[in-house]
């Protein structure tokens, strides 16, 4: 709400910091999960968890903010760009 719609009622920099912060934590949860498995959420194969995940890990790249550096999340970007059903619906067609 702050950063892309910008909206007034969502301006303080002090939930700002804060939400950058719970979502670093949680993405870095990813981040551990996805180098235990290697590929995918639940292990080597694609399944239904990589649905909701993937978007979230989509939206989590197109958010403007600085992000820590979490190779196994971007290598699962990666990875679900490489399926075309992700590229239209996940990705939004954006390269």
């Amino acid at each position: 709400m702050s950063l892309v719609r910008r909206s007034p009622l969502h301006q303080s920099p002090e939930a700002l910091a804060a939400g950058q912060a719970e979502w670093s934590r949680y993405m870095g949860i990813l981040d551990q999960q996805l180098a235990r498995t290697g590929a995918f959420v639940a292990g080597e194969r694609f399944t239904l968890a990589d649905i909701p995940v993937g978007l979230s890990v989509n939206r989590w790249f197109g958010t403007p903010f600085e992000r820590p550096h979490l190779p196994a999340v971007s290598e699962y970007y990666e990875r679900l760009s490489e399926r075309s059903g992700y590229l239209l619906h996940g990705r939004n067609g954006t390269p």
